[in-house]
């Protein structure tokens, strides 16, 4: 085969008595140069085409032409002078119309119009979260008065998953935790001799904040993930449209189970860590000269039943908060393997948020008892 030079491709506006004329030359090829324009540019699609000089090109060329058509509205453009298989090329494309949203087209929309759609947005999903609560709750209800309908083999496995399988990370984390806070501890306080009330920080640290923070943390990334990957390909699959054919309530069916077992492992959970988390602060405090039953004597001084208590109660909240978002985010889901995917990011991401969330309030409410 022959080889030549590759010119550089070129587009020039002309003006004659012929009308508005674009003259193409040059290879139009994808690996090639950016195109030269010049000429004074009518703002209008031109009414013939000088093609003399054109040489080869690719999709590059029909690409260019067709999007100054678009940009410049011509509906039904001229194509005079184009060589034939440019023609028809042109033809093609010109014969499919243009798909909307596919084009990015820029926010027109005032500030007021915006904050009114982030509102609306914000609003929507406020109600969608408030609906999935009742819808709960409802569901709860016909459970205790003995209507709601779920199997029993279901829920032990569901129990099993979110308690003695989740426990192994739980004790690591919380143990280092509980180590961490110890160490840190200890770098202030040996500054005036005051080591020994390293029992204090981390006991009371754990109880209170850490121990369930953390577990609650841990359970949104492991266990609302699973519950909303486990109910998304569920949907996806279109077995929850099966349970309704069949007569079930999928919230008492898929939903409940999950709620009550989470919400029954986590105070339990969270007495393991907050053990853990003092265990930890007390290896510490022994590899820096406190010994483990000064350690312990001193924790229990500076620990009351009121603080050990703070963070089991918040723990009932944060396992209810973990299993609705993981069951929501599920239930919501779309009929594909992407839409599980995303569904998951999102339960994890909304069970931290409501985790933190709600210990702030508690913090809140605890300051204004005095507590």
């Amino acid at each position: 085969m022959e080889n030549r030079d590759i010119s550089a491709p070129r587009a020039s506006w002309q003006r004659d008595h012929a009308g508005i004329q674009l003259v193409l030359s040059g290879d139009w090829l994808r690996d090639g140069s950016r195109p030269e324009i010049s000429g004074e540019d009518p703002g209008k699609v031109a009414e013939s085409y000088v093609t003399g000089d054109l040489g080869e090109f690719d999709s590059t060329l029909p690409a260019f032409l067709l999007a100054m058509f678009r940009d410049r509205g011509a509906a039904d453009p001229s194509l005079d002078g184009m060589p034939e298989n440019l023609r028809g090329l042109m033809e093609l494309a010109l014969s499919v119309p243009e798909r909307i949203e596919a084009k990015s087209q820029a926010d027109q929309r005032s500030p007021l119009a915006k904050l009114g759609g982030v509102s609306l947005s914000v609003w929507e999903r406020l109600t969608s979260v408030a609906e999935f609560v009742g819808l709960t709750l409802f569901s709860l209800g016909r459970f205790l008065t003995g209507r709601a309908r779920f199997r029993g083999k279901d829920f032990w496995l569901i129990v099993q998953q979110s308690g003695v399988e989740a426990l192994p990370i739980v004790i690591l984390i919380t143990f280092l935790i509980g180590a961490i806070l110890a160490f840190v501890g200890n770098v202030q306080l040996a500054n005036f001799g005051a080591n020994i009330y390293v029992a204090d920080l981390v006991g009371i640290a754990t109880l209170r904040e850490m121990g369930v923070v953390m577990t609650g943390i841990m359970m949104s990334g492991r266990t609302g993930a699973a519950f909303a990957a486990s109910i998304g390909s569920m949907k996806a699959n279109e077995e929850i449209d099966a349970l309704r054919t069949f007569g079930f309530n999928p919230f008492d069916f898929l939903v409940l189970p999950r709620v009550i077992a989470l919400v029954l492992m986590m105070p339990i959970l969270t007495i393991f860590a907050n053990v853990m988390g003092i265990a930890g602060g007390m290896l510490v405090g022994a590899l820096v000269g406190i010994p483990p039953a000064l350690y312990w004597q001193e924790t229990l001084v500076s620990v009351t039943l009121t603080i050990a208590s703070l963070g089991v109660l918040k723990s009932f909240f944060f396992g209810a908060a973990i299993a609705i978002c993981g069951c929501l985010q599920g239930m919501n889901a779309g009929n594909s393997s992407a839409a599980v995917g995303e569904a998951t990011t999102r339960a994890v991401v909304a069970s931290i948020t409501s985790v933190i969330v709600i210990d702030s309030a508690f913090a809140a409410i605890f300051t204004l008892l005095g507590i």
